[in-house]
Formats: C-alpha cells, structure tokens, sequence
C-alpha cells in the first residue's frame, strides 16, 4: 500500500497572523476550543487534522470532540492545525498555543510536509524533540503521531522518515500513534479527487486510529492499569 500525504504548502500569510488569531480562539463562538472547563486536548498538525476539503464537522478532529462527550469525557479538543504546516511552522506556533489554552495533552501530527519537500531528517526529528520538550515544559502529556511519505522519494530516505518518529518517542518516552492513515492511505475510495487528502467517509477510520492510542492516556492511572493488570492475573494458572 502506498501512503498518500498532503503536499499543500502553507500561506505564509497565515504564519504571521495565526499566532494571534490562536490566542483570540477560546473566544470565537461555535469553536471546538469553547470557554467551558475541561482538561484540554491540542491538536498540532497539518491538513490532515485541519479537515482539509471537507467541511471541519467532518473532519476526524471534530469527530474526536463529539465521541468525547459521548463517553463521558471532560476533555475538549483546541485544533491548532494548518494545511500544509511543517515540523518547523509547528514549532514557531506551538509556544502561543500553549499559552492560550494549557493543555493536558498534546497530539503532535507533523512531519508529512517535511518528508513531502524532501528536508533534512535530522532537522525534523530536531523539531519534533523541541516540540515535545515544549509541550511538558507546560505541563502537558505528548501523543506522537506517525507520518509516512510515498515510497518514490527512495528506500533510503523513506524508511529513515518512518523510522525518526519511532526513534523520537523512544528517546523522549512519549507514545507512538501508529500511521494515522492506516487503511486509508492507498485507498482510492476514500481519498478526495485531488489524489492527496482523505475525504469525509475516511474521517471516522481515522478517528478509530487515534483513539486506539488516545483513549486509555486519557483515564485516570488506575482505571488504565487495571486491564493490563486483570491481563496478568487471567495468565496466572490457577493453584492446582
């Protein structure tokens, strides 16, 4: 299967206002970031998390905010995305976001648009740390999501592309969302007519992606515990 990934660049025009039209969000009306209480979740990412094509309901994002509040969830979702971002525009726009909204996770999807234009790995995986080391310097949880590139960029660059998000969260110890794009990637169907971007029937498989990682960082220590530990003692044999 051959990953397909958004190659939109960014408007650099909104590089300059983003960071203050971030601080003015909690305020705008109908945003997934509204004032009420909640530990908050921030999604850092590109066009993929952005609902790039579709309307932003629909977008996995939006999807996330709803299955949140259908299970009980307290936590409301801050979606600090753009179309075409790098790991590099994450990085100049993460300390305002994290400044308006002190969240207590934050979701890092980036990296695509890197491996997209061909930059340097060893600057990526540089950025990605810095993002990292940011968001707990705030006092934040990190999710790692996985990014892959079309395999016409080389063996060589491609799998070392693949393999800096795993080397990252094994160095920083934070966990690895696998490929986002997992079943939807290489699939014509559920893939816009641009050839790049997943349209809305995708959004929900991806959704299911991110919540398999998501979920259980977001129950309290004990209850996520608890499963692993029930695991254990059902493989213990019985006294005989």
């Amino acid at each position: 299967m051959s990953p397909i990934l958004p190659a939109k660049t960014m408007n650099t025009t909104h590089s300059r206002w983003f960071s203050l039209w971030l601080l003015a969000l909690v305020n705008l009306p109908g945003s997934l970031a509204h004032s009420s209480e909640g530990p908050v979740i921030l999604i850092l990412g590109d066009s993929l998390s952005a609902a790039y094509g579709i309307p932003v309901e629909q977008g996995w994002v939006s999807l996330l905010q709803r299955r949140l509040a259908e299970r009980g969830f307290p936590h409301r979702v801050v979606n600090a995305s753009i179309s075409g971002d790098t790991t590099s525009g994450g990085l100049s726009r993460l300390p305002a976001a994290l400044q308006a909204h002190h969240p207590a996770l934050v979701l890092l999807e980036l990296g695509a648009n890197d491996g997209l234009r061909g930059q340097s790995l060893n600057l990526m995986a540089d950025n990605l740390g810095r993002l990292i080391e940011l968001s707990r310097q705030a006092g934040a949880r990190v999710l790692l999501a996985e990014m892959r590139i079309p395999p016409n960029y080389g063996p060589l660059y491609t799998q070392k592309f693949q393999a800096t998000f795993a080397s990252i969260a094994e160095r920083y110890d934070v966990p690895l969302l696998p490929f986002l794009l997992d079943g939807v990637a290489g699939n014509p169907a559920l893939i816009q007519d641009d050839g790049l971007h997943p349209h809305a029937g995708a959004q929900p498989r991806i959704l299911d992606n991110v919540w398999r990682v998501l979920e259980p960082l977001l129950r309290p220590a004990t209850d996520a515990a608890a499963p692993a530990a029930d695991a254990t003692r059902s493989a213990v044999p019985a006294p005989g």
